[in-house]
């Protein structure tokens, strides 16, 4: 059987990336709450805990610049989600890609909050003439973070139902290939009673 073929191939790739239990719990800054992160029930993969662990996982990289992986553990708990796999997800922002997410951020900031077309274009650069360098970038970061804001609800949400999907979709086709080997060994145990 190939590697792919396994039922649990995807899991077994994930487990052998992310903390063991023990590993999360033996960290000093998780240690007032380590007893929890040994629970069971929030390092299996169920249908529940995995979307969202992407949810929070996705919410944690976004909210915050460093930290994303104690955080998303963190909320992991209250919400019993997958821990790791929550810690996991929030390397998609990272310091290689943090420069392109804060682009993507200043943009979607900006598209939300939209000043140019409350003021009108004509105001907004005549008053960005009048303020200082220093206002200038205290408002580009505002937009910024507004942009962070907007990037952690809408990703969380996405990838809550994404992945809620994937992993329907998933247990539907191995439900599938489950039931036509069932009716392969059926058939050929009727086919050798009947020859």
């Amino acid at each position: 059987m190939s590697e792919f073929g396994s039922k649990t191939w995807l899991a077994d790739k994930l487990r052998r990336y992310m903390p063991s239990r023990e590993e999360m719990a033996s960290n000093r800054y998780l240690a007032p709450i380590a007893h929890r992160f040994l629970s069971p029930e929030l390092w299996r993969f169920t249908r529940r805990s995995v979307p969202r662990g992407v949810a929070l996982g996705l919410f944690a990289a976004f909210i915050v610049p460093l930290g994303q992986i104690f955080l998303a553990a963190f909320l992991a708990l209250p919400a019993r989600a997958n821990v790791p796999l929550s810690a996991a997800v929030t390397f998609v922002t990272n310091p290689l890609t943090f420069p392109f997410w804060a682009v993507v951020a200043k943009e979607t900031g900006e598209l939300v909050l939209n000043i140019d077309a409350v003021v009108g274009p004509g105001a907004a650069g005549q008053f960005a003439d009048d303020r200082g360098p220093l206002a200038q970038f205290f408002e580009l970061a505002g937009v910024t973070a507004f942009g962070f804001v907007v990037l952690a609800i809408v990703s969380a949400a996405v990838g809550y139902l994404l992945s809620s999907f994937i992993w329907r979709f998933m247990v539907a086709r191995r439900r599938a290939k489950r039931l036509k080997l069932m009716e392969a060994r059926l058939d050929s145990r009727l086919g050798a009673k009947e020859g």
